[in-house]
Parts: C-alpha cells; sequence; structure tokens
C-alpha cells in the first residue's frame, strides 16, 4: 500500500535532512505506529504519505513514495485525498467551515460523494466518535478535544483506504482517547483500513500495532528510523509506556504491552495483595539492581496550605454563546502546592484557567490574587506574577527566533532583569527545557513539542510565582515529559503555585498534590491523587490500574514499595 524509496528530504533553508535515504514498506491492512522523540522527523515523515512533503513545504526531496501505485511526486494532496486521509497534529488546521455538521460533509462534497450516501456517513461516524451532540454546534465553540474528534470525524467520513494521524488524541480525556483508538481499530481490523499512527502515549495504542517505526535522534541531525514487531523494538528502548518500563526493570520475559499481560505477572507473585509482603526474589532483584532509586528523587510532601492562597476563584460562573460553561466554582491554589484540573472534553478546565488569569470575563463570583479581585490588578502585573501557557503554544510565540521569544519577555521586565542579565537567563531557561540546539531556530518552523516546550521557557523565564499551564506535555515525548516532572518538582519546593489543565494522568501521579475534578462547568470532587486515581476506573496510571490494592501510581513508587515491603 504504501512503499518509502531511498527518500530524502530537506525543508527550505533547513541546515540538514529531515529524512535520509529512508526505505520502508508498509503493506495494506498494517496499523503502524510510528514514535519517537519530539523533533525527530515523524510529521514530516507523516507529511510524505500524502504528499503535503513536497508539494506544499517545498524544499529538496529525492527517493520516491508510492501510495497504492501513485507516485506522491506526481499527485498532489488534493488528487490523494479519496486514498489518503490525514488528520493534522493542530485540528484547527483542517477546520474549514463554521457549523460542525457541515464540516463533516465539506470533504465529501468536493470528492462528488451523492448527498444520500453523504448523509448516512455523517450520521456514521457521528455515532462512531460520540459527537452526535456537537453536530449544529460552531467550531470555534468547540473545546480542543471536541475539535479533534471533529477533525478525525470529517476525513473517516471521507472512507480513505489510507488513515493517517499524527497525535489524533493529544487533547482526549482518557475516555474520549479509548473511543478513537477503539474504533480505529475496529476500523482496521473490520473493513481493513490502512492507519498510519503517530502517538507519544504508548500506553493508549501500542497494543492496536502491527509495526513500530522508531525515529531516534531530534532536530539536530536526521534521525535514525528502525522498524519491527512492537514487543521487539522496546525491548531496549528508552521511550516507553510505564508497564513496559516496569517490565524492563524486572527483566519481565515476554514483555508485557497491555495491563491484561502485565497482570499475569503480577498475580503469579502476589503483587496486588495488600495483606502480603512482596516476595524476596522481586524484592531482591528490585535492591540488587538499585531499582528503588534509580528514578528520579523522591517526590516531596505537600506543603501544608497558608491561611491565604495565591490565586483563588470564589463561586465562579462563567458564559460563552448563551452557554454555561462555568457554574458556581470555587477552587484555591496554595503557596508550594501543585493542583492538576482534570475531567472530560468541554467540562469546563481551559475556561477555569483563564478566568483564574482575568482573561476570560466572570459573570458571578470573584477571583482572588493575594486576597485581592484579579479585576483590580492591572494587566501587565498579572503577566508579571502569573505565568499562563495556553493549550496552542503558538498563540504565544511572535519572534524571528526562539531565542529571541525570551529575550522579550525579559525586556517587558526590564526593572527587575537588567540588560546585562538577560542573555545568561535565557541560556540558562533553554538549558533547562533542553532547547539550547534550538535558540537560532524560527519558532514555526518547530515540531509540536518543540513549540510547547519553547512556549514553557517563554513564561518561564520570567520566574513567575504561579504558572498556569493548559496541556503542557502536548506533543512532548517520554522523555522530555519526565524533565518537565523534575521541572514541576522543583518549582514546587521553590515555592512556586502551579495548576495544570491536563488529561495526562501519568503527569498527574507524579506532580500533582491535590486534583479537582470538573464535570459540566461544576467542581465533581477534590483530593489528592492517591486517593481519586487508585478508585477511578478512568482517570488512573498505568501503574495504579496494575497495582489496584496498593498505594503505588508510578513506576518510581512500585519499585520503591517492593524494595521496601521486601
Amino acid at each position: 500500500m504504501i512503499r518509502f524509496e531511498h527518500v530524502s528530504y530537506t525543508y527550505p533553508q533547513a541546515g540538514h535532512p529531515a529524512l535520509q535515504d529512508l526505505s520502508l514498506t508498509i503493506a495494506e491492512g498494517d496499523f503502524v505506529l510510528v514514535v519517537g522523540a519530539s523533533g525527530s522527523g515523524k510529521s514530516t515523515f507523516l507529511r510524505c504519505v500524502n504528499g503535503l512533503v513536497p508539494h506544499f513545504y517545498g524544499g529538496h526531496f529525492a527517493g520516491r513514495v508510492l501510495v497504492n501505485g501513485h507516485d506522491t511526486r506526481d499527485h498532489e494532496p488534493r488528487q490523494l485525498a479519496a486514498t489518503v486521509g490525514f488528520v493534522f497534529q493542530d485540528p484547527e488546521a483542517q477546520m474549514v467551515v463554521e457549523i460542525v455538521e457541515d464540516e463533516l460533509a465539506f470533504g465529501m462534497e468536493n470528492l462528488g460523494v451523492p448527498r444520500p450516501v453523504m448523509r448516512r456517513r455523517v450520521e456514521e461516524v457521528l455515532d462512531q466518535l460520540e459527537i452526535a451532540h456537537l453536530r449544529r454546534r460552531r467550531v470555534t465553540t468547540l473545546s480542543g478535544g471536541e475539535r479533534q474528534r471533529v477533525a478525525i470525524a470529517a476525513v473517516l467520513a471521507m472512507q480513505p483506504r489510507v488513515l493517517v494521524l499524527d497525535e489524533p488524541t493529544s487533547q482526549l480525556d482518557p475516555h474520549a482517547a479509548e473511543e478513537v483508538l477503539t474504533a480505529l481499530q475496529k476500523l482496521n481490523a473490520d473493513l481493513g483500513l490502512t492507519i498510519v499512527l503517530s502517538e507519544h502515549r504508548l500506553e493508549r495504542v501500542v497494543q492496536y500495532a502491527d509495526q513500530l517505526i522508531v525515529f531516534e535522534g531530534d532536530a539536530a541531525a536526521p534521525p535514525i528510523i528502525t522498524a519491527g514487531p512492537p514487543r521487539e523494538m522496546l525491548r531496549q528502548s528508552p521511550l516507553v509506556p510505564p508497564l513496559v518500563e516496569l517490565g524492563q526493570a524486572l527483566g519481565w520475559e515476554p514483555l508485557p504491552l497491555t495491563l491484561k499481560e502485565g497482570r499475569r505477572y503480577v498475580l503469579s507473585h502476589a503483587l496486588d495483595n495488600p495483606d502480603i509482603s512482596t516476595p524476596s526474589v522481586i524484592a531482591e532483584t528490585v535492591r540488587g539492581k538499585g531499582l528503588g532509586e534509580r528514578l528520579w528523587p523522591r517526590r516531596a510532601e505537600p506543603r501544608r496550605e497558608l491561611p491565604l492562597p495565591v490565586l483563588a476563584a470564589e463561586a465562579v460562573s462563567v458564559g460563552r454563546g448563551g452557554q454555561n460553561i462555568l457554574r458556581d466554582v470555587s477552587v484555591a491554589l496554595y503557596s508550594g502546592e501543585t493542583v492538576a484540573l482534570m475531567g472530560r472534553n468541554g467540562s469546563g478546565k481551559t475556561t477555569l484557567l483563564r478566568a483564574l488569569n482575568g482573561l476570560d470575563p466572570v459573570a458571578h463570583g470573584r477571583v482572588l490574587r493575594a486576597g485581592q479581585n484579579i479585576t483590580a490588578v492591572p494587566a501587565e502585573v498579572r503577566a508579571q506574577e502569573i505565568g499562563y501557557v495556553p493549550q496552542d503554544p503558538r498563540a504565544l510565540l511572535f519572534h524571528e527566533t526562539v531565542a529571541d521569544e525570551l529575550i522579550w519577555t525579559l525586556k517587558q521586565r526590564a526593572s527587575t532583569h537588567p540588560s546585562t542579565a538577560i542573555e545568561e537567563r535565557v541560556r540558562q531557561t533553554l538549558g533547562l527545557l533542553g532547547l539550547e540546539h534550538l535558540a537560532k531556530a524560527h519558532p514555526r518552523d518547530l515540531s509540536g513539542g518543540e513549540q510547547q516546550r519553547v512556549a514553557l521557557a517563554a513564561i518561564l523565564v520570567a520566574e513567575p510565582q504561579i504558572l498556569l499551564l493548559d496541556e503542557p506535555t502536548r506533543g512532548l515525548d517520554y522523555r522530555h515529559k519526565a524533565h518537565l516532572t523534575q521541572l514541576l518538582r522543583k518549582l514546587q519546593r521553590t515555592g512556586r503555585a502551579v495548576m495544570i489543565v491536563t488529561h495526562d494522568v501519568e503527569l498527574v501521579a507524579a506532580t500533582a498534590d491535590r486534583i479537582v475534578l470538573l464535570g459540566s462547568g461544576q467542581v465533581v470532587v477534590s483530593g489528592p491523587p492517591r486517593e481519586l486515581l487508585n478508585d477511578s476506573l478512568i482517570f488512573s496510571s498505568q501503574i495504579g490500574k496494575l497495582f489496584r490494592h496498593r498505594a503505588w501510581l508510578t513506576v518510581e513508587e512500585a519499585l520503591r514499595g517492593m524494595r521496601d515491603e521486601g
């Protein structure tokens, strides 16, 4: 179905190829998972399949890509649209019309699909992706996750033979992500649809894959690309989900890829019974390899709540377009605390974050910054005290280079950052987020994960005391997510207050002191991660699901627990 023959490609003005002498074959009906570090070339590879590379991006292209016998050098993306459906990393990039139902029909209209067939397909994809309730909504009123599902539905409605998806679940809550991936797996199994999917959260999808294509490297050099069966490719890989990481550490063979497979090891060693201490053979393995100490530093105990929160919403209600987005929401954030806002797509998480920053007007209630109504705090003062990174990092990126983004932030705060210190501060912050090699790059030329890190750097460089982060792990691979985890713990220890909107339960398990769960614009429950995640069927980490009767949420905690109990 898809064949790469000695493909090399270099973007315009790039210093080295994004792909170099790549040859591989994807058979018809395969479910292929593309994995690798942020900026390693995964999106470029996907764009080659539908001809966006080289027709849209230009640059230098060598070799050839054949899709169902069509040479992409001779067929532009619009000519391949009936064969290849493409879902972008950024769903907003492919929204064309105003109403959801019309968006689903737009692609079929361009392909000349008869109207009765069009209507039937629209109904089918509305049901498949559970978005029938959105059919008459304006696209501009949808949450990020809702837009992502609409984008996938619009492509599925055209019934392509090949479906290419660039991180299709990055903005979806765990349940919605599971529904989307289950639908894709069913289309692959029942209809033989060829699926090529890029994804960082392997725990969601690796069990469906026939083949893994692994990109090793970063934007500083052409990637090394290998392919093979998932279990074989993950055996020595550093970019693995928590279950596989635990299996690697304990030498489990065959390496478990699903919780069902992992649970067999757990049950065979009586590891999931709270009344039985860990058998010595496992404890000795953990102790002998030093596994209990090999990961990140032990998470600090959360600080005791201060009498006065640094930021608080009191009975806040927010409306938009005639709809109640938030209703009577109260939440507080204290110094030295990390709070995670969770909930399904469209529950009001982003709106609450924006209200806490004074960006969305409050209809009822009030937002307080250190006891003062935030509406009385000038915008420039709020910007210095509260660092806000939105869901779409490009909203913060508008300079010619990455370094310039950080320099601009500091120059707005010249009174606290003398010009002599700016260069050193920029260098330190870029180093903190592993961005030194991209200092002179244009932010718009970076991958989604790299843009996410640049946007965070542009805020962190000014050292705000409060951080509001909307989906900060979107586009991040496991390595960079581990770096972000360490950074958030460091910020907590220095007394910073952090609030995160996220669907990433692994990040929450590793960093959060408290979870606030929203539903339909209201606070459903609030409490510590160990209590809420261990008791949840949906919002739980892989390790939490694996050890249902233990208090372990991360690989780090499981290894320490086994060592200590032995």
